[in-house]
């Protein structure tokens, strides 16, 4: 990508347009300063510091890909908008997903391990942390098992990114409009009612495919024991085994962590943007914003997450093969704090934030393969 003069007043006209609403006007000073700051990147930047500005304007591209009104009035002026989109978050997420999935595995065996059977028998050691699982998986399983699941993990992102988007246009109109300068809490109401049932949407029809991709990684065995050979044969054996339900286990309690997590969100990177930022706030600084809404969000919903994977590691297993025992979500969370504490909830938390790299690798990535599918 040639960064000209052009690409920055392109780059701010997008963010403007983003940070718009439909009832403000773009005001010649505004015009003005956009081209000035663009004329001040161009010259000021090199290569390297292009690179962290992209990623500060990538923050809210990538936020209005699939949340704002300004990216489907876009996709309608542009009816194969949507797919280009759609295709270039895909290749940039597969890239990410597949670039984090040792974390994402190690994070996964450390927050199941207390409902994986051949840990809670002695047969296999519990990890002890992050360094002990990395070391230890990598000479018990080999280096591959680290990608476990990974395969699961990048299947369900194209369905769930464009469900995502498909409920979100159809459940947001049932909704009233509300300006964020003008309402704000009602504002943060609807789209926070509306991207919770998106997303349950979205999850309802790929549920499976997460549930697969958390199976695969929690098998702690060896090419020769393990419980599952991949994707196709954990899905099969599950729903043999429980019936289709059983590949939905801890679907309720993910849709209540997906409306903690967004309302988590947006209520603090949208609070902390009108709070400490300005339109002339540097790089830096929304990167940090976005940053710390989106890590607050995690830990926040994080409690969330444990019960729903602890959930699926009891799915389609009976007797003592299943471990602990749950009837339901509450019954998880009384469970699991009686025997663990409070602190079971959170466990893997620390390497979940660090998997958020992969986060910021997503939207660098996105703009860089959208401008090669889309050069115009």
């Amino acid at each position: 990508m040639a960064f000209t003069k052009a690409f920055y007043e392109q780059a701010f006209e997008r963010n403007l347009k983003a940070q718009t609403t439909s009832s403000e006007h773009v005001t010649p000073a505004m015009q003005m300063t956009r081209t000035q700051r663009a004329t001040a990147q161009f010259t000021a930047h090199s290569k390297k510091e292009v690179k962290f500005f992209f990623l500060s304007d990538c923050l809210n591209v990538f936020d209005s890909i699939f949340l704002s009104q300004y990216q489907t009035c876009k996709y309608k002026q542009d009816p194969l908008g949507f797919f280009k989109d759609l295709a270039a978050g895909g290749v940039s997420g597969s890239i990410a997903k597949t670039a984090t999935a040792p974390i994402e595995r190690v994070k996964l065996l450390i927050q199941t391990q207390d409902a994986n059977p051949r840990i809670i028998s002695g047969e296999i050691p519990r990890y002890t942390g992050i360094v002990n699982c990395f070391t230890r998986v990598s000479a018990e399983q080999g280096v591959g098992s680290f990608w476990r699941g990974n395969t699961a993990n990048i299947v369900r992102y194209f369905p769930t990114q464009a469900f995502n988007f498909a409920f979100k246009d159809t459940i947001k109109a049932l909704f009233p409009s509300y300006s964020p300068k003008e309402a704000f809490w009602s504002f943060f109401a609807v789209n926070m009612a509306s991207g919770g049932l998106a997303g349950a949407g979205s999850l309802l029809i790929v549920y499976p495919l997460d549930f697969a991709r958390t199976r695969l990684a929690a098998d702690v065995g060896t090419n020769k024991d393990r419980e599952f050979t991949g994707l196709v044969d954990c899905i099969g054996k599950t729903a043999k085994a429980g019936g289709v339900g059983a590949l939905y286990k801890g679907f309720g309690v993910s849709v209540q962590g997906i409306v903690v997590y967004r309302g988590s969100y947006f209520g603090l990177y949208d609070t902390g943007k009108g709070a400490l930022l300005t339109r002339d706030s540097s790089m830096i600084a929304k990167f940090v914003v976005a940053q710390v809404a989106t890590n607050a969000a995690g830990v926040l919903s994080y409690p969330f997450d444990t019960v729903r994977r602890r959930l699926m590691m009891t799915s389609g297993k009976k007797g003592n093969a299943a471990g602990p025992t749950y009837t339901g979500t509450m019954d998880a969370f009384v469970k699991i704090y009686q025997a663990e504490g409070a602190g079971a909830f959170f466990k893997g938390a620390f390497s979940n934030i660090l998997r958020g790299v992969g986060g910021a690798m997503v939207l660098v990535m996105y703009d860089e393969i959208k401008a090669i599918i889309n050069p115009n």
